[in-house]
């Protein structure tokens, strides 16, 4: 698996000009080579040549977190004393251009610009990100485990399983981030959980509030849980419910952010532009009148990831494919008052968009 996508890595480096890719700590590093790098001060290093044998540079301390994979790479350490930046610029050898790891600690892109002066750089995401984009069958597996996981999590909520009135937005979390990790992931992304006037922070971070009758509940939560070759990939939900009957002007919003949101998902189709996606499910929120309280794009990519391309996203006009995995969370918040927002994981496949989420959309409604 890693080896395919190291072959794919160097296509695509031919294509571009790139002499040698280097990934340091981000989602690259595991998706190519099975291995997450703590981000620490210690340099840590894929480095990836267009001919020749991959090398993985890492600190002698974490060597034994290292699944070494000798038909992938070949593993080369450092001690604490030694300067790994030159055991990584002995690997780029005469390189012109190298390909670096967009999250890359700017100290060590430097620290290779002095060593190297003759070397260029350009973003890795360039080669990684139209690989990553595409999901194979296995890839799309994983993401549905995720997604079921994180939808029996919040479908207890929708049926009230979950006492919300007078507790803390973080108790709330607190409860749900255990449950994430009982469901079968191994780290907790995030959980928000934004009631009443806070759910109009589409980030909110929960806290101190406590959870009134008669209000709204915003949750959006997502983890990692292990997919092929040990690599995660993520969940991301988001569902909102209103403790006791909802006014008409928050059943209303809902309403329209229902609309909103099936229609998104409609128009992910093969083919069909990032934009158009985005533009479906905003001109649904336009036309009600609630535009100027939709105030992000439409969705985002996922995988090995939260956030990963391709987004859905006005100007972004990069065609769905087969095996693309993204976001379709339209939301309205208007400050000061309530906010609501929808979301599925949805693969695009050749028969349609299929959602990774399948729990009720609509407003649950639920005593408290």
């Amino acid at each position: 698996m890693f080896g395919q996508r190291i072959d794919r890595a160097r296509e695509a480096m031919a294509d571009r000009g790139v002499d040698v890719l280097l990934l340091s700590v981000g989602a690259d590093l595991p998706y190519f080579c099975g291995y997450e790098a703590m981000p620490l001060e210690r340099l840590t290093m894929l480095v990836v040549p267009r001919d020749g044998d991959v090398h993985l540079v890492v600190p002698h301390l974490e060597a034994p977190r290292v699944v070494e994979r000798p038909e992938v790479f070949d593993l080369v350490t450092w001690r604490d004393g030694e300067d790994p930046i030159a055991r990584v610029v002995d690997l780029v050898g005469g390189a012109a251009t190298a390909a670096v790891g967009d999250q890359m600690w700017a100290g060590f892109l430097v620290d290779l610009g002095t060593a190297c002066p003759t070397l260029s750089f350009t973003r890795a995401s360039e080669v990684t990100a139209p690989l990553r984009m595409v999901k194979d069958a296995d890839e799309v597996e994983a993401l549905r485990r995720a997604g079921a996981a994180v939808d029996r999590i919040l479908a207890d909520v929708q049926a009230g399983q979950v006492p919300l009135v007078g507790r803390t937005e973080a108790d709330v979390a607190a409860q749900i981030g255990r449950r994430i990790l009982d469901e079968g992931h191994h780290r907790i992304n995030f959980v928000i959980v934004a009631s009443g006037p806070n759910a109009a922070s589409p980030h909110h971070e929960p806290g101190g509030r406590v959870i009134g009758d008669g209000e709204g509940v915003l949750f959006d939560i997502g983890g990692t849980m292990a997919g092929p070759g040990d690599v995660g990939y993520c969940s991301d939900i988001t569902r909102c419910v209103h403790i006791g009957p909802p006014p008409d002007g928050f059943a209303e919003l809902y309403g329209v952010l229902h609309a909103s949101q099936t229609a998104g998902v409609a128009e992910a189709t093969v083919g069909t532009p990032c934009e158009d996606v985005d533009a479906a499910a905003r001109r649904v929120i336009d036309d009600a009148g609630h535009g100027e309280h939709f105030v992000h794009r439409t969705g985002h990519g996922i995988g090995v990831e939260a956030h990963e391309h391709p987004n859905i996203v006005a100007g972004n006009e990069l065609p769905l494919a087969v095996g693309h995995a993204f976001s379709v969370e339209p939301g309205i918040y208007v400050p000061g008052v309530w906010g609501a927002r929808l979301e599925d994981i949805v693969v695009a496949t050749a028969d349609g968009p299929v959602a990774m989420n399948q729990i009720d959309h609509g407003l649950a409604v639920v005593d408290g």
